[in-house]
C-alpha cells in the first residue's frame, strides 16, 4: 500500500477565520496527503477582521529554525514544501535554507507569494519582503501568485482585467524561460467567468480553466485554491487539470457560501464539500482551453 504523501506546509494560522493552515490541514488530509506544519505565526484572527488591542500576533521566526533542526533529527522527507503567508525577510532567509535542507530529486516545492489583492500589498508587505520573495520564488517548482503578486514579482503595474496576450506574457516571465510552472489566479474569461492561467513547465502548455464568477470577495480562497492544486499534483494531475480542479472546488465553496449567507470575514464555508476532493469524490468539469 502507497503511504501519504507528506508535506512540509510553511504558513501562519488563524484562530478565527478559515485561511492558511486552518484551510490547508484539511484539505490536504481530504486529499490523502499528510500535512506537516511549520508555524511562521498565530493569529487570534485573520488580518481582514477590525484591529483590536486584544488581537494577538505571535511571531515564530525564532521557532522555525529550531523546527527544522528538529525535523532533520527526525530525518523527515517530504515530498512536497508548500508555503504561504511569510512576515519577514528574516523568515525568507530561514524557508530557503529549509528548501535546501530537506529538498530531494523528487520534492516538489510549490511557493505561494503571498503579498496582496486587489491591486494593493498588504500592510506586511514592504518593498524589501517583495523583493525577497522573488528570490524564494525562484527555487519553487510551481508559483501561485494572483493578479496583484504576479504585477509586484513583475515590477508591472497591476491590471485587474489583463488580456489574453498580457496573460501569456506574464506566464512566461513568471516561468523564468520555461524553468517553473506558473498558475496564475484571478484571471478573467470575460463575461460571468473567471479561473485561472497555468503554464507547465514539462510541457509548455499554456492553459486557461474557467468557472462561474460568483460575487463578493471571501478570505482564505488563494490558500484553498494552493492546497487543492497541490494535493492534484502529489496525486499524479498535470498541472492544467489540477488547476481546473482547484478552480471547480473554489467555486463549489463560494456558491455554498453565497446560499447559506454567512459572514464573508469567516471565509468560504468549505467543510461540508471535503468529500469532494476524497479518492472517491467528483469534482464538476471546468472550462479548459488553451491560451
Amino acid at each position: 500500500m502507497k503511504r501519504a504523501p507528506r508535506v512540509a506546509a510553511v504558513h501562519d494560522m488563524s484562530g478565527v477565520g478559515r485561511c492558511s493552515l486552518t484551510v490547508i490541514l484539511p484539505v490536504l488530509s481530504a486529499m490523502g496527503c499528510q500535512c506537516n506544519p511549520m508555524l511562521t505565526a498565530y493569529l487570534s484572527a485573520h488580518t481582514a477582521f477590525p484591529a483590536s488591542e486584544h488581537a494577538v500576533f505571535l511571531d515564530l521566526t525564532e521557532q522555525m529554525g529550531r523546527v527544522a533542526a528538529h525535523w532533520a533529527e527526525l530525518g523527515v522527507a517530504p515530498d512536497a514544501i508548500y508555503s504561504g503567508f511569510l512576515g519577514s525577510e528574516r523568515q525568507i532567509g530561514l524557508l530557503q535554507t529549509a528548501i535546501w535542507r530537506f529538498r530531494r530529486e523528487k520534492t516538489l516545492v510549490l511557493v505561494d507569494p503571498v503579498m496582496g489583492d486587489h491591486g494593493r500589498a498588504y500592510r506586511t508587505c514592504t518593498p524589501d519582503l517583495c523583493a525577497r520573495m522573488g528570490d524564494l520564488a525562484a527555487q519553487a517548482d510551481v508559483i501561485t501568485p494572483n493578479l496583484t503578486e504576479a504585477a509586484l514579482l513583475l515590477g508591472e503595474e497591476y491590471q485587474a482585467s489583463p488580456d489574453r496576450e498580457t496573460v501569456r506574457t506574464w506566464l512566461e516571465r513568471l516561468s523564468l524561460e520555461g524553468r517553473r510552472s506558473v498558475v496564475l489566479t484571478g484571471v478573467s474569461g470575460g463575461g460571468e467567468q473567471v479561473g485561472a492561467a497555468s503554464l507547465d513547465h514539462a510541457t509548455g502548455r499554456m492553459e486557461l480553466a474557467l468557472t462561474h464568477r460568483e460575487q463578493g470577495s471571501f478570505p482564505g480562497t488563494g490558500d484553498l485554491f494552493a492546497a487543492v492544486l497541490l494535493g492534484g499534483l502529489l496525486r499524479g494531475a498535470s498541472l492544467g487539470q489540477a488547476a481546473a480542479d482547484a478552480a471547480a472546488f473554489v467555486q463549489q465553496c463560494v456558491s455554498r457560501t453565497l446560499a447559506l449567507a454567512t459572514p464573508p470575514l469567516e471565509g468560504v464555508e468549505f467543510e461540508g464539500l471535503l468529500g469532494l476532493l476524497t479518492a472517491g469524490g467528483a469534482l464538476p468539469a471546468v472550462t479548459r482551453e488553451a491560451l
